[in-house]
């Protein structure tokens, strides 16, 4: 129940850093749009070039699809983690009590490039193991990688915050931050369960209500309205995965300064560190 209460009292006390610095929504919609633009310029050449025609489960994979599915995760692994390094950085000037710009966030991630480009590499390489085991394995098999890809997922949660904080190179963070989950493996689980539970909630909540919406003026005659509805739901999907991408940042700034302080950071403890959050006027 103490690990609870502390990760329920670090996710408030995240959304209420994004509530004071909105603009740490930049970091995940420029990362989204990115993240499309490389992966149109990566499929377009592979169905170009025919490469997926012999792949499946009765066919080969050629070694220039391997490459190029490498370099795929390489650069939108570079991409991701970039600028959720950005978001964790800004984070963490708030949490220090500053007040954060999207330029000081993209100066920290820019500082950070080649430990982060090697945190991409060491990400890619493990992703494409997992996903070579999956294509060979069974049912059951499938069910195993699939837990060593969550293992994985919960033990370089913090590497970004790690690489973000202290000057080490992309190893040295995902040790670090290996190291660092037995004293947030609570806060770790249930931080971003919870975080992902409300928001698979809202998402139920919003296709539910936006589908009888849509429904309803289809039937009235309405298709232009019926247009216009769909489109604001697509616009508010979107804005609840920007805002969940960026409380995910903001709760692994704040879930590693509690691993490395032992207390909740500054403001996200009232009891214990009232008022030292800065806010915006």
């Amino acid at each position: 129940m103490g690990k609870f209460a502390r990760s329920w009292a670090l996710a408030k006390a995240s959304m209420d850093v994004l509530r004071a610095d909105k603009e740490l929504l930049v970091f995940p919609l420029v990362s989204s749009i990115v993240t499309l633009v490389v992966a149109a310029s990566f499929l377009l050449p592979v169905f170009g070039l025919g490469l997926l025609r012999d792949a499946g489960p009765g066919g080969g994979v050629s070694a220039t699809l391997y490459l190029l599915l490498f370099a795929f995760y390489l650069v939108q692994y570079f991409v991701i983690f970039f600028f959720n390094t950005a978001l964790v950085g800004a984070a963490m000037i708030r949490l220090d009590g500053g007040d954060p710009t999207v330029g000081a966030g993209l100066r920290i991630a820019a500082g950070k490039w080649p430990a982060i480009l090697g945190y991409a590499a060491i990400a890619a390489t493990v992703g494409m193991i997992l996903r070579a085991l999956s294509d060979r394995a069974g049912f059951l098999a499938r069910i195993a990688v699939s837990l060593l890809g969550v293992a994985w997922t919960l033990a370089t949660y913090l590497a970004v915050p790690v690489l973000v904080a202290r000057d080490v190179g992309p190893i040295e963070a995902v040790k670090e931050s290996a190291s660092l989950l037995s004293r947030t493996w609570g806060e770790n689980l249930i931080g971003q369960g919870g975080i992902g539970v409300v928001f698979a909630l809202a998402y139920v909540a919003m296709g539910v209500a936006g589908a009888g919406v849509v429904v309803f003026l289809f039937a009235q005659g309405l298709p232009v309205a019926a247009v216009v509805a769909i489109c604001v739901l697509v616009a508010a999907f979107l804005l609840v995965a920007l805002v969940q991408a960026a409380l995910a940042g903001i709760y692994s700034a704040a879930l590693y300064r509690f691993a490395v302080a032992g207390d909740a950071p500054a403001g996200f403890d009232g009891a214990l560190l009232r008022g030292a959050f800065q806010r915006k006027a």
